[in-house]
């Protein structure tokens, strides 16, 4: 047995389980820590792979597509929607029956079907769209922004109400100017559908401008002229078809009508009636 030379040496071995101790609980804490560490780091990474920690700042205080409908804000380029599912998403089916809601024909002579329904996706300053055409029109905006063209959603959604409304304005104008109230009502129809005519109450068409501040509205509407197709919309009423459609030229008015349609549409220089068959 070992003797011990003095009391201090007594002391300082009977130390050494204490400090022994120590030791362990100090790399038990730093093993703690260690792991703690790394489990924040695979949750950080798993949320940056949802896209959940995007330096991009919400859309709106109720995180509606702002960007949409205002100033173009350079961090501000999501606009999600959090009732759209990822399987609704799926704009570029081709399946007939799956695609024959986007291919609906409205115009002055094919009127909106009896009962038709629309669920909405509101936008932030209160437009409305229909919510299956939402993740398209945020694609096509977002590939428009990295070209530096920003274009806004001026008019969505209309009810019957807001149609003739419109329509009431329009031919009070041209009543204004001396027209009676025929040859007015007969000029308004060229620019403002009838109550039940118009592609606005379907939720598939929306009126497209120019921000006003950082870009034109013929920039715009020369971006959408060559790009929209590839998102599913077609420019509604084209110039030289108004005998076919109805309506004068609107470079501001696009359709959504699926991914196939838009393309053979766009390829072919037609309009969504001779696109249809169905024209007068």
């Amino acid at each position: 047995m070992k003797e011990y030379s003095s009391n201090d040496d007594i002391n300082r071995h009977k130390h050494k389980p204490r400090k022994k101790l120590r030791r362990k609980a100090r790399f038990r804490r730093k093993r703690l820590f260690l792991l703690a560490l790394l489990a924040c780091y695979c949750l950080a990474a798993t949320m940056l792979g949802f896209g959940l920690l995007s330096n991009n700042e919400p859309v709106g205080e109720d995180k509606q597509p702002k960007i949409l409908n205002s100033a173009v804000e350079t961090n501000d380029t999501d606009f999600h929607a959090n009732s759209i599912s990822n399987e609704e998403n799926k704009l570029d089916k081709t399946d007939a029956e799956e695609t024959a809601w986007c291919l609906i024909l409205v115009n002055k002579w094919s009127r909106i079907p009896d009962g038709y329904e629309v669920e909405l996706t509101e936008l932030a300053d209160g437009q409305c769209i229909d919510k299956r055409i939402y993740p398209a029109l945020q694609e096509m905006f977002d590939a428009a922004r990295s070209d530096n063209i920003y274009p806004i959603v001026a008019s969505g959604y209309r009810t019957t109400q807001k149609q003739q409304n419109l329509m009431d304005e329009k031919v009070a104008e041209y009543q204004a100017e001396g027209y009676s109230f025929e040859e007015a009502t007969t000029k308004a129809e060229e620019w403002v559908a009838i109550p039940g005519t118009s592609e606005h109450q379907l939720g598939l068409g929306v009126d497209i401008n120019a921000d006003g501040i950082y870009s034109t509205g013929e920039e715009v509407y020369e971006w959408l002229s060559q790009n929209s197709y590839k998102f599913g919309f077609i420019l509604r009423y084209p110039a030289g078809k108004t005998d076919i459609t109805g309506v004068i030229n609107e470079p501001w008015h696009y359709r959504y009508v699926g991914m196939e349609a838009a393309a053979d549409i766009y390829n072919q220089g037609i309009c969504l009636e001779e696109y249809l068959n169905k024209t007068n």
